[in-house]
Protein backbone atom coordinates (compact mmCIF):
# COMPACT_ATOMS: atom_id res chain seq x y z
CA UNK A 1 0.00 0.00 0.00
CA UNK A 2 0.87 3.67 -1.09
CA UNK A 3 3.00 3.30 -3.78
CA UNK A 4 1.58 3.92 -7.13
CA UNK A 5 -0.73 6.05 -8.57
CA UNK A 6 -3.72 6.71 -6.50
CA UNK A 7 -6.73 8.38 -8.80
CA UNK A 8 -8.63 11.20 -6.63
CA UNK A 9 -11.84 10.44 -8.54
CA UNK A 10 -14.37 12.69 -9.67
CA UNK A 11 -17.94 12.12 -8.53
CA UNK A 12 -20.09 11.61 -11.61
CA UNK A 13 -23.34 13.22 -11.88
CA UNK A 14 -26.28 12.91 -13.81
CA UNK A 15 -28.33 15.69 -15.51
CA UNK A 16 -30.61 15.89 -12.98
CA UNK A 17 -28.15 16.12 -9.93
CA UNK A 18 -27.92 11.98 -8.71
CA UNK A 19 -24.96 9.97 -8.58
CA UNK A 20 -24.44 8.53 -11.81
CA UNK A 21 -22.80 5.46 -10.86
CA UNK A 22 -22.52 3.66 -14.07
CA UNK A 23 -20.48 6.29 -15.49
CA UNK A 24 -18.29 6.53 -12.56
CA UNK A 25 -18.09 2.76 -13.39
CA UNK A 26 -16.69 3.22 -16.84
CA UNK A 27 -14.07 5.58 -15.33
CA UNK A 28 -13.32 3.07 -12.50
CA UNK A 29 -12.80 0.50 -15.21
CA UNK A 30 -10.83 2.48 -17.37
CA UNK A 31 -8.07 3.36 -13.85
CA UNK A 32 -7.88 -0.52 -13.08
CA UNK A 33 -7.15 -1.25 -16.76
CA UNK A 34 -4.30 1.65 -16.30
CA UNK A 35 -2.53 0.28 -14.17
CA UNK A 36 -3.47 2.47 -10.88
CA UNK A 37 -2.42 0.88 -7.39
CA UNK A 38 -5.34 2.50 -5.31
CA UNK A 39 -8.73 4.23 -5.59
CA UNK A 40 -9.14 7.76 -3.22
CA UNK A 41 -12.90 8.28 -3.20
CA UNK A 42 -14.75 11.91 -2.07
CA UNK A 43 -11.57 14.49 -2.11
CA UNK A 44 -11.47 17.42 -3.47
CA UNK A 45 -11.90 16.05 -7.03
CA UNK A 46 -14.81 14.15 -5.81
CA UNK A 47 -16.72 17.45 -4.28
CA UNK A 48 -16.80 15.89 -0.98
CA UNK A 49 -17.91 19.05 0.64
CA UNK A 50 -21.22 18.69 -1.73
CA UNK A 51 -21.66 15.29 -1.26
CA UNK A 52 -24.21 13.76 1.89
CA UNK A 53 -22.55 11.23 3.66
CA UNK A 54 -25.32 8.67 2.35
CA UNK A 55 -23.44 9.55 -1.24
CA UNK A 56 -20.32 9.18 0.08
CA UNK A 57 -21.23 5.62 1.50
CA UNK A 58 -22.64 5.03 -1.47
CA UNK A 59 -19.51 5.63 -3.69
CA UNK A 60 -17.34 3.60 -1.25
CA UNK A 61 -19.75 0.61 -1.33
CA UNK A 62 -20.03 0.45 -4.97
CA UNK A 63 -16.13 1.15 -5.63
CA UNK A 64 -15.37 -1.83 -3.23
CA UNK A 65 -17.90 -4.02 -5.35
CA UNK A 66 -15.95 -2.90 -8.80
CA UNK A 67 -12.33 -3.29 -7.30
CA UNK A 68 -12.86 -6.75 -6.27
CA UNK A 69 -9.89 -6.36 -3.84
CA UNK A 70 -7.49 -5.65 -6.78
CA UNK A 71 -6.49 -2.35 -5.21
CA UNK A 72 -7.21 -0.11 -1.76
CA UNK A 73 -9.67 1.78 -1.84
CA UNK A 74 -9.71 4.82 0.23
CA UNK A 75 -12.40 7.44 1.81
CA UNK A 76 -11.31 11.03 1.83
CA UNK A 77 -12.21 12.57 5.76
CA UNK A 78 -13.18 16.12 5.70
CA UNK A 79 -15.24 17.17 8.63
CA UNK A 80 -15.63 20.51 10.68
CA UNK A 81 -15.38 18.43 13.77
CA UNK A 82 -13.86 15.62 15.16
CA UNK A 83 -16.78 13.74 16.59
CA UNK A 84 -18.48 13.40 12.72
CA UNK A 85 -14.50 12.69 11.54
CA UNK A 86 -14.60 9.62 13.60
CA UNK A 87 -17.91 8.60 12.70
CA UNK A 88 -17.29 8.77 9.19
CA UNK A 89 -13.97 6.71 9.41
CA UNK A 90 -15.94 3.93 11.63
CA UNK A 91 -18.31 3.29 8.52
CA UNK A 92 -16.08 3.72 6.13
CA UNK A 93 -13.98 0.76 8.02
CA UNK A 94 -17.87 -0.68 8.69
CA UNK A 95 -18.10 -0.51 4.99
CA UNK A 96 -14.96 -2.21 3.93
CA UNK A 97 -12.77 0.82 3.32
CA UNK A 98 -8.90 -0.34 2.80
CA UNK A 99 -7.36 3.46 4.40
CA UNK A 100 -7.90 7.27 4.84
CA UNK A 101 -7.08 9.98 3.21
CA UNK A 102 -7.84 12.61 5.82
CA UNK A 103 -7.65 16.65 6.09
CA UNK A 104 -7.24 18.82 9.02
CA UNK A 105 -10.56 20.22 10.80
CA UNK A 106 -12.55 22.11 7.98
CA UNK A 107 -13.95 25.83 8.03
CA UNK A 108 -11.77 26.38 11.53
CA UNK A 109 -8.11 27.18 11.30
CA UNK A 110 -6.78 24.55 13.95
CA UNK A 111 -3.86 25.42 15.81
CA UNK A 112 -0.77 22.73 16.23
CA UNK A 113 -2.04 21.21 19.14
CA UNK A 114 -5.77 20.95 17.83
CA UNK A 115 -4.36 19.94 14.35
CA UNK A 116 -2.87 16.76 15.83
CA UNK A 117 -5.89 15.98 18.37
CA UNK A 118 -7.77 15.90 15.42
CA UNK A 119 -5.42 13.31 13.80
CA UNK A 120 -5.27 11.40 16.97
CA UNK A 121 -8.77 10.73 17.83
CA UNK A 122 -9.42 9.25 14.37
CA UNK A 123 -6.54 6.92 14.34
CA UNK A 124 -7.30 5.85 17.80
CA UNK A 125 -10.99 5.17 16.93
CA UNK A 126 -10.45 2.87 14.10
CA UNK A 127 -7.45 0.58 12.74
CA UNK A 128 -7.42 1.60 9.00
CA UNK A 129 -3.87 2.83 7.98
CA UNK A 130 -4.17 6.86 7.42
CA UNK A 131 -2.76 8.89 4.78
CA UNK A 132 -2.73 12.56 5.81
CA UNK A 133 -3.79 15.16 3.17
CA UNK A 134 -1.11 18.21 3.60
CA UNK A 135 -2.81 21.19 1.49
CA UNK A 136 -2.39 24.78 3.44
CA UNK A 137 -2.25 26.84 -0.03
CA UNK A 138 -6.54 25.08 -0.45
CA UNK A 139 -7.26 24.57 3.27
CA UNK A 140 -5.08 26.92 5.18
CA UNK A 141 -3.76 24.61 7.67
CA UNK A 142 -0.64 22.92 7.42
CA UNK A 143 0.45 20.08 9.19
CA UNK A 144 4.09 20.89 9.93
CA UNK A 145 7.30 18.68 10.48
CA UNK A 146 6.76 19.08 14.06
CA UNK A 147 3.11 17.54 14.16
CA UNK A 148 4.23 15.17 12.18
CA UNK A 149 7.44 14.42 14.73
CA UNK A 150 3.83 13.77 17.27
CA UNK A 151 1.69 11.92 14.45
CA UNK A 152 4.31 9.20 14.29
CA UNK A 153 3.60 8.04 17.93
CA UNK A 154 0.35 6.48 16.21
CA UNK A 155 1.04 3.55 13.94
CA UNK A 156 -1.60 3.75 11.73
CA UNK A 157 -0.52 7.08 10.36
CA UNK A 158 1.64 6.48 7.25
CA UNK A 159 1.45 8.54 4.85
CA UNK A 160 1.24 12.01 3.60
CA UNK A 161 -0.45 13.22 0.70
CA UNK A 162 2.36 15.95 0.36
CA UNK A 163 0.51 18.92 -1.60
CA UNK A 164 2.33 22.31 -0.13
CA UNK A 165 3.67 22.83 -3.76
CA UNK A 166 6.96 22.92 -1.93
CA UNK A 167 8.24 20.21 -3.55
CA UNK A 168 11.26 20.52 -1.17
CA UNK A 169 9.42 19.07 1.36
CA UNK A 170 10.02 15.93 -0.33
CA UNK A 171 13.29 16.41 1.04
CA UNK A 172 12.50 17.84 4.47
CA UNK A 173 10.25 14.77 5.36
CA UNK A 174 12.96 12.49 4.08
CA UNK A 175 15.76 13.68 6.13
CA UNK A 176 13.64 14.10 8.90
CA UNK A 177 11.45 10.94 9.34
CA UNK A 178 13.29 8.48 6.68
CA UNK A 179 10.38 6.31 5.38
CA UNK A 180 8.56 6.36 8.44
CA UNK A 181 6.29 8.25 6.16
CA UNK A 182 5.36 6.98 2.62
CA UNK A 183 5.03 10.27 0.65
CA UNK A 184 2.59 10.48 -2.40
CA UNK A 185 2.96 13.85 -4.44
CA UNK A 186 -0.44 15.56 -4.97
CA UNK A 187 -0.22 18.26 -6.87
CA UNK A 188 -0.40 17.31 -10.87
CA UNK A 189 2.43 19.95 -12.10
CA UNK A 190 5.42 19.02 -9.53
CA UNK A 191 4.15 15.46 -9.30
CA UNK A 192 7.72 13.87 -11.83
CA UNK A 193 9.89 16.31 -9.72
CA UNK A 194 8.32 15.23 -6.46
CA UNK A 195 8.82 11.30 -7.45
CA UNK A 196 12.77 11.81 -8.13
CA UNK A 197 13.02 13.24 -5.43
CA UNK A 198 11.53 10.57 -3.30
CA UNK A 199 8.08 10.05 -3.33
CA UNK A 200 6.58 6.97 -3.43
CA UNK A 201 3.21 7.58 -5.01
CA UNK A 202 0.97 9.77 -7.24
CA UNK A 203 -2.23 10.89 -5.60
CA UNK A 204 -3.31 12.03 -8.75
CA UNK A 205 -6.38 14.46 -11.10
CA UNK A 206 -5.38 14.24 -14.43
CA UNK A 207 -5.45 10.55 -14.29
CA UNK A 208 -9.26 10.66 -14.40
CA UNK A 209 -8.74 12.05 -18.34
CA UNK A 210 -5.56 10.42 -19.03
CA UNK A 211 -5.13 7.25 -16.89
CA UNK A 212 -2.30 5.10 -18.75
CA UNK A 213 -0.43 8.42 -19.06
CA UNK A 214 -0.33 9.31 -15.70
CA UNK A 215 0.86 5.96 -14.57
CA UNK A 216 3.38 5.64 -17.92
CA UNK A 217 5.45 8.23 -16.20
CA UNK A 218 5.28 6.77 -12.52
CA UNK A 219 6.06 3.59 -13.85
CA UNK A 220 9.07 5.31 -16.47
CA UNK A 221 10.52 7.33 -12.93
CA UNK A 222 10.62 4.28 -10.47
CA UNK A 223 12.12 2.39 -13.89
CA UNK A 224 15.20 5.13 -13.90
CA UNK A 225 13.86 5.59 -17.55
CA UNK A 226 14.03 9.51 -16.69
CA UNK A 227 14.49 10.52 -20.33
CA UNK A 228 11.05 8.29 -21.55
CA UNK A 229 9.33 10.12 -18.27
CA UNK A 230 10.02 13.20 -19.14
CA UNK A 231 9.26 13.51 -23.20
CA UNK A 232 5.61 12.41 -21.45
CA UNK A 233 5.67 14.74 -18.87
CA UNK A 234 6.47 17.81 -21.25
CA UNK A 235 3.33 16.85 -23.41
CA UNK A 236 0.96 16.36 -20.40
CA UNK A 237 2.18 19.92 -18.32
CA UNK A 238 -0.40 22.18 -20.30
CA UNK A 239 -3.18 19.72 -19.10
CA UNK A 240 -1.38 19.13 -15.29
CA UNK A 241 -1.94 22.75 -14.66
CA UNK A 242 -5.46 22.57 -14.87
CA UNK A 243 -5.21 20.64 -10.93
CA UNK A 244 -4.08 23.54 -9.44
CA UNK A 245 -6.99 26.66 -10.29
CA UNK A 246 -9.69 26.85 -8.16
CA UNK A 247 -12.07 25.67 -10.80
CA UNK A 248 -10.27 22.27 -10.90
CA UNK A 249 -12.98 20.36 -10.81
CA UNK A 250 -14.82 21.69 -13.72
CA UNK A 251 -11.81 21.42 -15.79
CA UNK A 252 -10.82 18.12 -15.46
CA UNK A 253 -14.56 17.23 -15.42
CA UNK A 254 -14.47 18.50 -18.88
CA UNK A 255 -11.02 16.24 -19.77
CA UNK A 256 -12.77 13.58 -18.70
CA UNK A 257 -16.34 14.55 -21.06
CA UNK A 258 -13.69 15.42 -23.73
CA UNK A 259 -11.91 11.56 -23.28
CA UNK A 260 -15.07 9.82 -23.30
CA UNK A 261 -14.46 8.69 -19.23
CA UNK A 262 -17.29 11.19 -17.84
CA UNK A 263 -19.41 14.54 -18.03
CA UNK A 264 -19.09 17.70 -17.35
CA UNK A 265 -21.66 17.87 -14.48
CA UNK A 266 -21.06 19.17 -11.11
CA UNK A 267 -22.96 20.14 -8.45
CA UNK A 268 -23.94 23.69 -7.12
CA UNK A 269 -22.04 26.57 -6.17
CA UNK A 270 -19.95 24.91 -8.79
CA UNK A 271 -21.39 25.92 -12.45
CA UNK A 272 -20.74 24.27 -15.43
CA UNK A 273 -18.19 26.36 -17.74
CA UNK A 274 -19.55 28.55 -20.44
CA UNK A 275 -18.08 31.42 -22.93
CA UNK A 276 -14.45 31.80 -23.66
CA UNK A 277 -13.38 30.01 -20.63
CA UNK A 278 -14.98 26.69 -21.59
CA UNK A 279 -13.36 27.64 -25.37
CA UNK A 280 -9.84 28.38 -23.86
CA UNK A 281 -10.07 24.81 -21.29
CA UNK A 282 -11.06 22.80 -24.48
CA UNK A 283 -8.28 24.03 -26.42
CA UNK A 284 -5.71 23.23 -24.16
CA UNK A 285 -7.48 19.41 -23.81
CA UNK A 286 -8.48 18.69 -27.08
CA UNK A 287 -4.21 19.94 -28.48
CA UNK A 288 -3.73 17.61 -25.72
CA UNK A 289 -6.21 14.77 -27.17
CA UNK A 290 -4.79 15.59 -30.71
CA UNK A 291 -0.93 15.12 -29.83
CA UNK A 292 -1.27 12.04 -27.22
CA UNK A 293 2.22 10.76 -27.05
CA UNK A 294 2.50 7.18 -27.50
CA UNK A 295 3.00 5.17 -24.69
CA UNK A 296 6.09 2.80 -23.62
CA UNK A 297 5.03 -1.26 -22.89
CA UNK A 298 5.06 0.55 -18.83
CA UNK A 299 2.88 -2.07 -17.24
CA UNK A 300 5.68 -4.86 -17.49
CA UNK A 301 8.06 -2.33 -16.28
Amino acid sequence: MWNGVYPALTTKFTADDKLDLPLFGKNLKAQLDAGVEGIVLGGTLGESSVLSNEEKFDLVKFTIDQVAGKVPVLLNIAEGSTREAVNLALTAQKLGAQGLMMLPPMRYKSDHRETVAFYKAVAAATPLPIMVYNNPVDYKVEVTLDMFAELAEMPTIQAVKESTRDVSNVTRMINRFGDRFKILTGVDPLAMESLVMGAVGWVAGLVCAFPAETVAIYKLVKAGRIEEARSIYRWFMPLLDLDIHPKLVQYIKLAEAEAGLGSEYVRAPRLTLVGEERERILKVIRTGLKNRPQLPDYRNL
